[in-house]
């Protein structure tokens, strides 16, 4: 699904030269369920932005998917991050006049997707995150877990093939994270690829794989033993 190999990533400051990613290497497998955590600093947003294609590596070869996406145009990346891969971010960046549904619709909207199939797959999006009773409520009319299954909503309205998600549970209280946590798990059963950044080590746990980041390198990379994992509902 993912693979890196010798990615970095240099940012200009001023005089200086940061080098957020050194020689980065890493691999992710279809339907795998990653946890990236490391300091702050240590190139584990860098690294997510540059496999969301939201970002590029300053040297360094990312493959998604078999595709060398180095080589793509600047609209070839903007089709895979429209098609390919939904984004979770720790601000649910939900349109705020706007409903619950037709936040969900908006990806669609630019892949151009009609009328009645738009939202019909708005609608099979909102009840995966077992929300469809919420559709025509605003983000200011919902819970902050609410506004997050949204965004997770919009995130899987295009089927797309992995999603990365940055802190998704850093601004909810303990509950609401919880809800999150167990819509990942559901989606990661049903084969989904997920990577999930993040800084608290019990958020980690509820993955499958560990990998932790240190200056922009990868320093540890290892199954969870201990992982957290929530019964299904009967």
């Amino acid at each position: 699904m993912i693979e890196l190999r010798g990615i970095v990533k240099v940012y200009q400051m001023g005089t200086q030269e940061v080098r957020a990613l050194d020689s980065l290497d890493m691999t992710i497998e279809t339907g795998e369920y990653v946890a990236i955590m490391g300091p702050s600093g240590s190139g584990k947003s860098t690294a997510m932005n540059i496999m969301g294609c939201l970002d590029r590596a300053t040297s360094g070869k990312y493959t998604l998917e078999g595709v060398d996406v180095e080589e793509l145009s600047d609209n070839e990346l903007a089709h895979i991050r429209n098609q390919k891969i939904g984004f979770v971010f720790q601000t649910f960046n939900l349109l705020p006049r706007t409903s619950a549904l037709e936040n969900v619709e908006l990806p669609l909207i630019y892949s151009s997707s009609r009328g009645k199939s738009r939202r019909d797959a708005a609608l099979e999006a909102l009840s995966a995150v077992a929300l469809t009773d919420r559709m025509n409520h605003k983000p200011n009319e919902l819970s902050g877990g609410q506004q997050q299954r949204v965004a997770i909503a919009r995130a899987l309205v295009n089927h797309p093939s992995i999603v990365l998600a940055d802190e998704p549970t850093g601004n909810l209280d303990s509950k609401s994270g919880i809800e999150i946590l167990k819509v990942f798990q559901k989606l990661s059963d049903g084969g989904l690829t997920i990577v999930v950044v993040t800084h608290d080590e019990t958020i980690a746990r509820h993955a499958r794989r560990i990998v932790r980041f240190h200056d922009g390198r990868v320093v540890r990379d290892e199954p969870v033993t201990d992982r957290i994992y929530y019964a299904a509902a009967s």
